[in-house]
Order: C-alpha cells, then structure tokens, then sequence
C-alpha cells in the first residue's frame, strides 16, 4: 500500500510541475537513452526515456535490486539537469539527480548520482 502511495505523489508531483511549461515540438519525440553506473563496487545498468521534460528511468544493481525512476529535467539549450525519485525493492526510496547535455546532432549524454547505485552515465539518441 505504501509503495502505491509513493509512486501516485511522485507522478502527481513530476505531473504537476510539467503542467506549467508548454512542450516544443522537439520535446513530443521521446529520447531514449542506456545507463551505467557504480557504487560500493556494484555495477548498475538501466534503460531510461525523457518526454515533455518527464522521465522515466528503469535499472538493476548487481545485487539483483531493480528499481525505477520518475524524473523531471528543466530543460535549457544544450543542457538539462533533472532531479528524481525511484523505488528499488528492500532498499526502499532513491533520489537522483544530474545533467544531461545535447549536442548538435542526434546523440546524447549526460551523468548524475543516485543514492542507491551511485554515480552513473547517460548516452542517448533523438529521433
């Protein structure tokens, strides 16, 4: 029951703030992108998705924890930082937060930390 109660404040809390900005046309594709990460000597890797400067994260700790992100990114020309807040099993409740920068062309990358698998890096591509 709790973990309903979280994820429902989280997306009503990402949802709320996306509310308030009006999306580009650019930002109507999404923007997949794979992640690494380490902490403690644990390897970590995920899959993540960003539209309407709202993202969604999904990764597994070598531990066997998998878990998931909802993610906001403000987004500026070139670069967007993000803040999140994910569930991850026993290890309970995870924040994050990062940068992800957008070069010319259609690749991109980016590297935040996370409390539970660490610090990570970002590539991605846009459509």
């Amino acid at each position: 029951m709790q973990f309903k109660s979280i994820c429902g404040s989280v997306f009503t809390i990402l949802a709320t703030i996306g509310i308030f900005q009006s999306p580009a046309s650019a930002q109507l594709i999404p923007e997949p992108w794979v992640t690494v990460g380490t902490k403690d000597s644990n390897l970590s890797y995920g899959v993540g998705v960003k539209i309407f400067d709202l993202g969604v994260e999904v990764a597994t700790v070598s531990g066997g924890v998998t878990g998931f992100d909802a993610l906001k990114f403000f987004g500026f020309p070139l670069v967007s930082p993000y803040a999140g807040l994910g569930l991850y099993g026993d290890k309970g409740v995870a924040y994050s937060g990062g940068v992800q920068f957008t070069p010319p062309g259609n690749t991109f990358f980016g590297a935040g930390y996370h409390s539970i698998r660490g610090i990570n890096g970002q590539v991605g591509f846009k459509f």
